[in-house]
């Protein structure tokens, strides 16, 4: 059993596509999943996107490319400026979290993925085949 899903805290750090935004993280993954909302497809071009999910206190984003949009009520979209690469999601019904994109990790992309949200707005020409939960909701 890995240290994430042991919940054990562990050092993962991440950068966007020309490396101008960066984040890093001490803190335990809280959760991690692959999104379906289509909020989620539609900000990364993407049938699904995946991310984990850590304690806000424990996480540094930074960069002076990085920019943030508001893309529903209640949520920010971090993301870097020039290459327009996604970096983080938050949202207020979750404040003391915030979720990074699993893709964007410097190492670490073996992060155990523990379950599907939004499964009900999922693609209908994506087929999945994996024993993981698949919930109607988010985090």
């Amino acid at each position: 059993m890995s240290d994430t899903e042991r919940g054990q805290p562990m050092a993962l750090s991440g950068h966007c596509l020309c490396g101008g935004v960066r984040f890093r993280t001490t803190g335990p993954v809280r959760s991690s999943g692959h999104c379906h909302c289509e909020s989620c497809r539609r900000a990364a071009s993407s049938p699904i996107t995946t991310f984990l999910t850590v304690a806000r206190d424990s996480a540094a984003l930074e960069g002076e490319s990085l920019r943030f949009y508001a893309s529903s009520p209640g949520v920010r979209r971090g993301f870097c400026g020039n290459c327009g690469s996604p970096m983080s999601f938050e949202t207020i019904r979750r404040p003391q979290d915030i979720d990074f994109y699993v893709a964007s990790l410097d190492d670490g992309l073996s992060i155990p993925i523990r379950e599907h949200w939004h499964w009900d707005e999922r693609v209908d020409w994506l087929h999945i085949d994996d024993d993981l939960p698949k919930s109607e909701g988010g985090v």
